[in-house]
C-alpha cells in the first residue's frame, strides 16, 4: 500500500526543440511540467550549461526559462551559487486554491445558466479520456485531461486568459496534487466529481454545480497533512 503513495519518479524527456517556434518558451513549458510531474523533484539542480547542451540552444533561451520560473515561484536562483527546484510552498498552494475556487465558481454558475450541448460532448470526452487514464496508471496524461476539462470550462465562459492566470499561479498547487494523486481511489473520486459537476450544468443546476466544484477543488488541501507525513523533504510553509 505505500509504494501507492510515493512521488514519481524521474523519466526521460525529448529534449531537442522545435526549430520552427522560439526556443525560450519551449524550454520553460519543458521544465515547467517536468517540475510539475515532480520528474525534477523539489531540491534538483538546474544546470544552465547541462540544460543548454540537453535542448541544443545557447544559455540566453535557458536563462529566460528560469527567468519565468522563478517568477512562478518554480525555482530558486542563488546568483553565483546555483539554481534549484523549489520546494512546495504551501502558502502559494492555498493562493492558487482560492483564486481558482473565485473563479471557477462564478464560471460554472453562468455555464449551468445556459444552455451549450456541445460543451457537455466535449466535457464528456474529457471525462472519458480521464476514466481510460486512471484506469491505466497513467498519471501524467490524467492531469493533461483534468486540466483540459477545467481549460473547457473557462473558454466556454470566453474567459481563456483567467485560465493562462490561474495555470502561471498553479505550479505548487499542482505539485500537492501530483503527489496525492496516485493515493488510491483519488483519480476516480476526480473522475466523479467532474461528472458531477458536468451533469449539475447539464440540468442547470447551478448550486448543485457550485457545491460539486467546491467539493472538487477543496480535496487536495483537505489531504494536507497525510501528503506531508509522506513527503516532508518536499514541503515548506
Amino acid at each position: 500500500m505505500e509504494a501507492a503513495h510515493t512521488a514519481p519518479r524521474a523519466t526521460s524527456r525529448p529534449a531537442r526543440l522545435d526549430r520552427a517556434r522560439q526556443a525560450a518558451p519551449q524550454v520553460f513549458e519543458r521544465l515547467r511540467n517536468a517540475i510539475v510531474a515532480l520528474e525534477l523533484p523539489p531540491g534538483a539542480p538546474l544546470s544552465r550549461a547541462e540544460l543548454a547542451a540537453q535542448f541544443g540552444v545557447s544559455s540566453t533561451p535557458v536563462r529566460d526559462a528560469l527567468m519565468r520560473l522563478e517568477e512562478e515561484g518554480l525555482v530558486d536562483v542563488f546568483p553565483q551559487h546555483a539554481t534549484v527546484v523549489s520546494r512546495i510552498d504551501i502558502g502559494r498552494a492555498q493562493q492558487a486554491h482560492f483564486l481558482r475556487q473565485a473563479l471557477e465558481l462564478e464560471i460554472v454558475r453562468l455555464l449551468a445558466e445556459t444552455h451549450d450541448d456541445a460543451l457537455i460532448i466535449r466535457l464528456d470526452q474529457a471525462i472519458a479520456l480521464q476514466q481510460q487514464f486512471a484506469k491505466a496508471g497513467e498519471f501524467e496524461a490524467f492531469m493533461t485531461a483534468d486540466n483540459d476539462f477545467h481549460a473547457q470550462l473557462y473558454a466556454a465562459a470566453g474567459k481563456e486568459e483567467l485560465w493562462a492566470l490561474v495555470r502561471s499561479r498553479s505550479g505548487h498547487i499542482d505539485r500537492l496534487r501530483r503527489l496525492h494523486l496516485p493515493s488510491p481511489g483519488k483519480a476516480q473520486n476526480i473522475v466523479r466529481h467532474h461528472k458531477l459537476i458536468t451533469r449539475a450544468i447539464e440540468a442547470a443546476d447551478a448550486d448543485a454545480a457550485q457545491q460539486h466544484l467546491r467539493k472538487h477543488l477543496s480535496g487536495t488541501l483537505s489531504e494536507l497533512d497525510k501528503i506531508r507525513s509522506l513527503h516532508p523533504e518536499y514541503l515548506t510553509d
